[in-house]
């Protein structure tokens, strides 16, 4: 290590004579005694010593603390006085300019050597420290992000050049000022002031961020979208100094954001519409077909009846005719009834309760003499006993039961079973049961189970509109191919679900409907 250089700024010859010979045994090199302060600052530009010692009383204008002032400002050279002088005036006046010691003469030979080890260690640590602080404050400037921190008050003490453009504060209105003054954030929906990030990372110890949705409030008013996040500053001993906030200007991304879902959106919209125009096409020709068949058959039957040889002939022929338009009046009111579902535009549901055991005896009495003239055995079967009232859609419901039921008739072959069968699951408290009350915990359960298997793989498409099982002769009975579509959209209108499986030889179709007490108008409860 190369010895510390060391001026000497004594008027009296004698003693620096003394001092210049102390230093040298000590092992420090002396670059100059000088007696003025004048010749004092031009003997500090030209060497740059590493420490000068100062006497208070000089020749000419300048004395010793005037000129350490000077050296210290411009040079940043550390300065120790020597001096006999002692007054408080004196000693006031040199401690203005923060001296790194203060020697009174005559002074021992120790303590000069012990003074000036220590200012010249004192001195290496604060430039290394402001170094530090340099380097610090050049990449918090040169960095995209905008910083502020703060003491463990909260007080501003640094801004960044970013920070003081999103903020409108320069760094020297903000410093000491409140945090919360200069990083001014609410949320852009509900307008809420937000808590700052800074209190509550200097509260909570934390790094702390801050919710999506937060806007800057310039110190012009103005609004910029930003996220960021506050941490504590920790001294060597982990107490808490201060926090840093760090946040950045989002608006681009917010936009380029917006644009991209707008085109998501964009992107959807075209694939539904085409999916929709695709579906537009496959119903239009499927519907056509459909209304063409019973007019076709309608024209064909006309015909005949005008060629008919005798009443009986001619009666056939009415009877076509009648069958047809009702094939066709069915049709187009199936397809008036799925389009209200769809476009959720089906009359108002009025629940009403209804009581189970009577009312289903009469939903499949007109399928008893239907089932036996096909050599079918058709059953009830009310699995739970003391059945409460359903509160829900009669109409709806009785329409759900005629189609799984006319369904059922027309594909289950001769000495085949059909089974109807019903059951509720209850779970309301005893209390709430014996009073009858919180009827929405109750669910009614209704199943129409024949002999009669779907290929598994047809199981997925059974709601479609339109869509017959095409293997089996059993399922080629004809009809409009809208009967389970039409009942899937009416449960779901009803707030319940319905399933099918199929396996063994048997079709299970389970409806599940809840009470709509609460939820809609109610025409009557018994």
């Amino acid at each position: 290590m190369s010895k510390a250089s060391i001026l000497i700024v004594e008027d009296e010859l004698l003693v620096a004579k003394d001092i210049q010979n102390r230093l040298t045994k000590f092992g420090y090199a002396v670059v100059g005694v000088v007696s003025s302060g004048k010749d004092a600052i031009n003997k500090a530009i030209e060497k740059n010593p590493d420490l000068i010692l100062m006497d208070i009383h000089l020749k000419g204008d300048l004395d010793g603390i005037e000129v350490a002032q000077v050296i210290y400002d411009d040079l940043n050279i550390p300065i120790v006085y020597l001096t006999a002088n002692a007054d408080d005036n004196t000693l006031e006046r040199a401690k203005a300019t923060e001296p790194f010691g203060y020697i009174l003469k005559p002074f021992k030979e120790k303590e000069l050597k012990t003074t000036i080890e220590i200012t010249l260690t004192k001195h290496q640590i604060e430039k290394k420290l402001r170094q530090s602080e340099q380097w610090l404050a050049t990449v918090l400037k040169s960095i995209g992000d905008a910083v502020i921190t703060s003491d463990a008050c909260g007080i501003v003490t640094f801004m960044n050049p970013v920070a003081e453009s999103l903020t409108g504060w320069t760094q020297e209105e903000a410093y000491g000022r409140d945090a919360t003054e200069i990083f001014n954030i609410t949320h852009s929906i509900s307008g809420q002031k937000v808590d700052s990030p800074i209190v509550q990372a200097l509260k909570q110890g934390i790094t702390v961020g801050i919710a999506e949705e937060t806007l800057l409030i310039t110190k012009n008013g103005i609004e910029i979208p930003i996220d960021d996040s506050a941490a504590p500053i920790r001294d060597d001993k982990g107490n808490i100094t201060g926090a840093v906030l760090v946040f950045r200007d989002i608006t681009e991304r917010k936009q380029a954001k917006e644009a991209r879902q707008k085109q998501i959106e964009q992107e959807r919209l075209v694939a539904q519409l085409e999916k929709l125009n695709q579906l537009k096409d496959d119903f239009l020709s499927t519907v056509s077909h459909e209304l063409r068949t019973p007019i076709a058959n309608m024209k064909m039957a006309i015909q005949m009846l005008s060629l008919a040889p005798n009443i009986e002939k001619s009666r056939r022929y009415l009877e076509i005719l009648q069958a047809e338009c009702t094939r066709e009046t069915e049709l187009i009111n199936d397809l008036l009834d799925l389009q209200r579902l769809e476009l959720a535009t089906y009359p108002t549901l009025l629940a009403e309760a209804i009581h189970l055991s009577d009312w289903l005896a009469k939903i499949i009495e007109p399928f008893v003499h239907r089932s036996e003239q096909r050599q079918q055995i058709l059953q009830m079967n009310i699995i739970s006993p003391n059945l409460i009232p359903l509160v829900s859609g009669r109409a709806s419901i009785e329409r759900i039961l005629a189609e799984l039921l006319n369904n059922a008739c027309k594909y289950t072959p001769a000495g085949g079973k059909i089974i109807l069968s019903v059951s509720q699951d209850d779970a309301r408290s005893p209390e709430d049961a014996a009073r009858n009350t919180d009827l929405s915990r109750v669910k009614t359960i209704f199943s129409v189970k024949n002999q009669a298997e779907i290929p598994q793989e047809q199981l997925p498409r059974i709601f479609e509109k339109f869509y017959r099982v095409p293997q089996s002769d059993r399922w080629q009975q004809g009809g409009t191919g809208l009967g389970l579509a039409l009942v899937q959209k009416l449960v779901e209108h009803l707030q319940g679900t319905i399933d099918v499986t199929s396996d063994q030889g048997w079709t299970t179709f389970t409806v599940t409907l809840t009470n709509l007490v609460g939820n809609h108008e109610i025409l009557r409860i018994d």
